[in-house]
């Protein structure tokens, strides 16, 4: 008799949130937040804990289920029908990189640092920030790239030139601080570093926000401006 009601509090909790899924729509998965997503965890706590709780029964997992997926549904109406309460309940897309400069204030804003930005960049193909225009943090925490006019222009291929080496693009300098094993990797010490940023006209590593090195271009440099 146990066992036949956890089946049958499994199969009505699995239906219910398949129903649910239903409801939300597509939208609700493809462009999940940081809110949709805690909610989904909680709704799935909500769901497991009762099912293997004696003293809960079937009708208890439905409500749950419902009355949270009610919430959630009723967040996404107000949303779409007013407008004005967009950028508090489902937060403003960020721009971290404007007119090829990295934005300090609102990358900090936003919590996040240099290695994740790269690595947002990475998903998108994108290698070097400096081939990078604009860069736009979205609410559901992907990043939207447009790359630079230069790096937008046909490839070799397409003028049939000859081929060219491809060199990885590393990070000498992060918030202030020289990235040590990288710039061993291009063969270069520290005060090879310190005159070339001196050249660029600033004072020391510490004010250095970001420097990237790539064989055959010149160094990257942007300060905490």
């Amino acid at each position: 008799m146990e066992y036949a009601w956890i089946a049958l509090e499994i199969v009505s909790g699995f239906i219910a949130l398949f129903i649910l899924t239903k409801v939300l729509g597509k939208t609700e998965l493809s462009q999940i937040t940081t809110f949709d997503f805690i909610s989904v965890l909680v709704l799935g706590e909500l769901v497991g804990n009762a099912m293997y709780d004696p003293k809960v029964h079937v009708g208890i997992i439905l409500f749950s289920i419902v009355l949270w997926g009610g919430l959630i549904y009723s967040l996404e109406k107000i949303t779409q029908k007013f407008q004005k309460t967009r950028p508090l309940l489902e937060g403003d897309p960020s721009l971290v990189i404007n007119k090829g400069k990295i934005d300090y204030k609102t990358m900090k804003s936003n919590n996040l640092d240099l290695n994740q930005l790269q690595c947002l960049l990475r998903a998108k193909d994108v290698f070097s920030l400096r081939d990078v225009e604009y860069a736009v943090l979205e609410t559901n925490g992907t990043i939207s790239v447009l790359k630079s006019y230069e790096s937008e222009t046909p490839s070799r291929k397409d003028f049939q030139m000859g081929n060219k080496s491809i060199s990885l693009p590393l990070a000498l300098i992060l918030d202030g601080k020289v990235v040590k094993k990288n710039l061993e990797k291009v063969g270069r010490d520290q005060q090879w570093l310190t005159s070339i940023i001196q050249q660029k006209g600033v004072k020391n590593i510490k004010e250095v926000f970001f420097a990237e090195y790539e064989e055959g271009r010149e160094i990257f440099i942007q300060d905490y401006s």
